[in-house]
């Protein structure tokens, strides 16, 4: 849907990962997790129009069996737009609907491995946007949607992508200095201990502050969002919160998979970013970076 990721183990004196650090909260039952690894938090967005979100928990580390990936994204909801109402509203489409409404044997088997889902939202080509909300309420509106739906499935929290919204289709209005702003303080405020990310993208991305208010810290942690490259979000995060790192599973090689996590542990980056896990071993495509992230080959088990 869009085009664009441990040579040695980091020590204990190194920051831990950004979403353990920030101790957030794991919904559904008590977690049977796996050993927590030292070192970045590893985030992979599944496509689920095509994909088993549950493809993330196949994946162990060889060396101490803890999971090789810490956030599973759910691809994705949408901002659409109602033009009778004249306002936007949060969309599942049918696979992401059939993912939530079966959380019981596709989300909760994750977390109870100790994995956080968290579910993306992106533009549809409809006009709405995270950048064009005209008012506080409006954006508040749209934040209570998405914060019920988190409530609702027991998700651990919300990515914005903002991509594909066309702004100013359907007679909608074009990217505004607040409408971001307002939306991430709202949804902060509505769930303070969940994850909330920015993929770091569009619009939206380059509107974080506003009438004195700077929404960088709302965000648990940030990324690249152009596979096989590196690229330092500009957010005004700490290192420990910050993908420079982007992979595209199965497309990035794995030598550029190896540099890009190794460069990522030697310059004290917190999170490695990756994308389209489907339902093939890609083991030796995943142990190209968990070696350098954690030391250890990744084992796909089917």
């Amino acid at each position: 849907m869009f085009d664009q990721v441990r040579n040695r183990v980091r020590t204990a004196a190194l920051a831990l990962s950004a979403v353990t650090a920030l101790t957030l909260c794991t919904t559904g039952a008590a977690a049977d997790t796996a050993p927590a690894e030292q070192g970045p938090t590893s985030v992979v967005y599944v496509e689920v129009n095509s994909n088993s979100l549950l493809n993330v928990g196949r994946y162990t580390l060889a060396d101490g069996g803890g999971n090789a990936f810490d956030v599973a994204v759910i691809f994705a909801a949408n901002i659409n737009y109602d033009t009778n109402t004249k306002s936007a509203y949060l969309h599942f489409n049918e696979n992401v609907q059939r993912v939530l409404d079966n959380a019981a044997t596709e989300i909760r088997p994750l977390q109870q491995q100790g994995i956080k889902v968290v579910l993306s939202v992106l533009g549809n080509h409809q006009g709405a946007g995270f950048a064009n909300f005209t008012s506080q309420q409006a954006a508040s509106a749209f934040a209570k949607e998405m914060s019920d739906a988190v409530a609702r499935y027991g998700l651990d929290g919300i990515d914005f992508d903002d991509e594909y919204a066309e702004y100013g289709r359907n007679g909608t209005a074009l990217p505004n200095d607040s409408s971001f702003v307002h939306l991430v303080t709202a949804l902060r405020a509505n769930m303070p201990d969940k994850i909330i990310s920015l993929y770091n993208i569009g619009p939206a991305a380059s509107r974080l502050s506003y009438d004195g208010v700077d929404i960088s810290s709302a965000f648990d942690y940030a990324s690249n969002p152009y596979y096989g490259t590196w690229g330092v979000p500009r957010v005004a995060l700490p290192k420990s919160r910050l993908s420079p790192a982007a992979v595209w599973i199965g497309r990035t090689s794995p030598s550029t998979s190896a540099y890009l996590a190794r460069r990522t542990v030697t310059e004290g980056y917190g999170v490695y970013l990756t994308y389209d896990l489907d339902g093939t071993d890609r083991s030796a495509d995943v142990s190209a970076f968990t070696r350098e992230l954690y030391g250890s080959d990744a084992v796909y088990t089917p």
